[in-house]
């Protein structure tokens, strides 16, 4: 790790070891350059969005609460347009602490009992990541062109039997039965 990365990092420390127990609230701002911090596949393009962290700090652990808000540039998987896609997700997260780092826990992460800050930078990203749907739609794609899409898309379940309709079922009793 090359140490000017490691100092940009260090801007998403939450310094806790001077505070009182209690509730303590940060802000971070994130934008491109956050995300140039990690090796991702996935392409956050104009990010702009707001870390809200509220640290209640115990005497033995500490409870992180990290609430992610903004918007980020997306290409839309139809017509290739880009469109801004809410962002918007809170996590929570126990910090306790131990001998060395372990994250194997879920929600709960321990850190080495001498560390002084929790870095909360992969715990955003985590955040904006999960934030981002699978498939990209622009909110201006119709049903319309939905439905095109669906036409051409290859179908899976070709091979199976249509499956009758209840509703034409229950007709067919009725015209039965006369």
């Amino acid at each position: 790790m090359h140490t000017h990365f490691m100092d940009k990092l260090r801007n998403y420390d939450v310094s806790f070891s001077g505070l009182k127990t209690g509730k303590h609230e940060f802000r971070f701002e994130i934008d491109k350059e956050f995300f140039q911090l990690f090796d991702t596949e996935q392409e956050f393009t104009n990010p702009k969005i707001t870390v809200d962290v509220l640290l209640d700090k115990h005497s033995t652990f500490l409870e992180f609460e990290i609430k992610v808000n903004g918007t980020v540039a997306l290409v839309c998987d139809i017509t290739n347009e880009n469109f801004n896609h809410p962002i918007e997700n809170q996590i929570g997260v126990l910090v306790k602490f131990g001998e060395e780092y372990d994250d194997s826990e879920e929600d709960v992460i321990t850190i080495p009992s001498n560390d002084h800050a929790f870095n909360i930078a992969q715990l955003i990203y985590e955040n904006v990541a999960l934030s981002i749907p699978m498939k990209k739609i622009s909110p201006n794609v119709t049903d319309e062109d939905l439905e095109i899409l669906e036409k051409f898309s290859p179908k899976e379940t070709e091979e199976e039997e249509p499956k009758s309709d209840p509703r034409w079922d229950a007709l067919k009793n009725l015209k039965n039965k006369n």
